[in-house]
């Protein structure tokens, strides 16, 4: 009456099998999104022709559409070229989207504690509770006198040395997060953490950028070589990276805890996130872990960004002196000539605000951003996104969408401005990133950013370079590769807006406020 064993057994494997074909049916009918072919085990490596991938990904595109699909050694890469694909996918279907892929070489060169880099995990919620407290919206508001102050610092040591003017801004992107995050105030010259600290960021920069890191996680023995063999140029720059990164993060941090333990600290990130201690919902030693790991992360960020966002800034003057010379009408025309812009200004320059978002989408400084990376598979549009794919938003060629912003390759603040002479209500937010993974710090480094452009707009006009003849001529420069994209090197002539400033008036003019 009932079937034996063998029989039932039969069945079963039957029904397997049927399931298993109209499964194997039901996915060949859809494919990837289109994309380059490429070449066994190099996959697309020989047709990124541009050392900055974000432009051959967008060269790409105008083959292939919006959503391609590629390889890099066997990694299954997805890039998203538009705005709203980036929406559609890593903010409305982010349980999918949340996650960062494996690394398994973070720890040979340095990088575990970065927080960017961490699985989507509870290791990581920990870690953006932490950066939340110190960095929303309404926190950064404490941060506004700090900020301020360091602006007018910045300004002073380029009046001084204007043909350093590149220093003494590398020196503000470095000197207000060491200030927001630790406390601690650098020294104008050779401060020993922040020398420390720009070692750690200039190499960690190279081994992070996405195609050393899939070179690196394709050939993991490239870091077992020994540093000496011929070739072993990732295990050298590993070992440099590992021993910059360890001071970076352990130096400064000792330093504010122990200022924060004996309550001499002012207001910092560290300071007032060892106030939290007894409700962070976790052990001291994890919580004092996550806390050292945040606040070098917050270090690394804001530095690069606002320094090399205040880069292409310099540039944009440089090349487009109307532009130039109608934001310092509005300063003047607001503010005046015998004292510099505060935040409560803001509001009343809406030109400058609009240079600020230009300055932005004009060439963003992390024109990729970092790789998401997929937790389960997932269709979209008719197409196969599988499990264990980066994803890849290109935020550089967001930037260039000719509809949204025609003529991108101009530099023009009026594309911000309604017919009514408002300010429309388009803030760039996607050169932050996007759904769960949106940088955290965004609202910190946008007040850093508008203080110091509207401080050097005040007090400088920056202009071409001269030649042999006296002529102007354009700046010849090369951009960064890797990671992030700014001018590096960029010969610029900064002279004061009124003859009659000094270094002495503007202390005065400084001193006044």
């Amino acid at each position: 009456m009932f079937p034996s064993p063998m029989i039932f057994s039969s069945a079963i494997i039957c029904l397997f099998l049927v399931v298993h074909r109209v499964r194997r049916k039901s996915s060949s009918d859809i494919s990837f999104p289109p994309g380059p072919k490429g070449l066994p085990m190099l996959g697309n490596l020989l047709d990124l022709k541009d050392s900055q991938l974000w432009v051959s990904f967008s060269q790409w595109a105008s083959t292939h559409g919006n959503v391609m699909y590629c390889k890099l050694f066997g990694q299954q890469i997805i890039v998203l070229q538009s705005y709203e694909d980036a929406k559609a996918l890593l903010e409305r279907r982010s349980g999918i989207y949340s996650d960062r892929p494996p690394i398994s070489s973070t720890k040979a060169v340095g990088s575990e504690f970065n927080s960017a880099q961490l699985r989507y995990s509870n290791e990581w919620r920990l870690h953006r509770r932490i950066f939340h407290q110190s960095f929303r919206s309404e926190a950064v508001k404490d941060y506004l006198p700090i900020q301020l102050r360091k602006a007018r610092q910045m300004l002073q040591g380029i009046i001084e040395a204007p043909e350093r003017y590149q220093d003494h801004i590398e020196l503000f992107a470095s000197s207000i997060i060491m200030s927001a995050v630790y406390d601690y105030e650098a020294k104008p010259t050779n401060d020993p953490l922040l020398l420390a600290a720009e070692k750690a960021i200039k190499v960690f920069l190279e081994v992070s950028s996405p195609k050393t890191a899939v070179i690196l996680e394709a050939f993991p023995f490239l870091l077992k070589l020994p540093s000496w063999f011929p070739g072993a140029r990732f295990k050298r720059l590993a070992i440099q990276s590992q021993k910059n990164a360890a001071a970076m993060v352990n130096i400064p941090f000792n330093y504010a805890r122990e200022r924060a333990m004996t309550a001499t600290s002012n207001q910092c990130m560290i300071s007032e996130s060892f106030k939290r201690l007894d409700t962070a919902g976790s052990n001291v030693g994890e919580f004092e872990l996550a806390l050292k790991s945040t606040s070098a992360t917050a270090f690394i960020a804001g530095v690069e960004t606002t320094a090399s966002t205040l880069g292409v800034f310099i540039l944009a003057m440089m090349l487009y002196p109307d532009v130039q010379k109608r934001a310092q009408e509005e300063i003047e025309t607001v503010i005046g000539t015998d004292q510099l812009p505060t935040f409560e200004d803001r509001p009343s320059l809406p030109y400058v605000e609009a240079v600020l978002r230009e300055t932005l989408r004009w060439h963003p400084v992390f024109p990729l951003g970092l790789p998401h990376y997929t937790a389960e598979s997932d269709v979209y549009n008719g197409h196969y996104i599988p499990k264990g794919a980066l994803v890849m938003a290109n935020i550089g060629a967001m930037a260039k969408d000719e509809v949204k912003y025609p003529n991108p390759e101009n530099f023009t603040p009026e594309r911000f401005f309604m017919a009514n002479g408002q300010l429309d209500d388009d803030n760039v937010d996607f050169i932050f990133g996007f759904g769960r993974r949106v940088c955290v710090g965004r609202h910190f480094a946008n007040g850093s950013l508008w203080i110091s452009m509207v401080s050097l707009l005040a007090t400088f006009r920056f202009m071409r370079p001269l030649d042999n003849e006296g002529n102007e001529v354009d700046p010849v420069f090369q951009w960064s590769t890797g990671l992030s994209s700014h001018p590096e090197s960029l010969p610029c002539r900064v002279v004061p807006r009124y003859p009659e400033m000094t270094a002495h008036i503007l202390a005065d003019v400084i001193g006044r406020a």
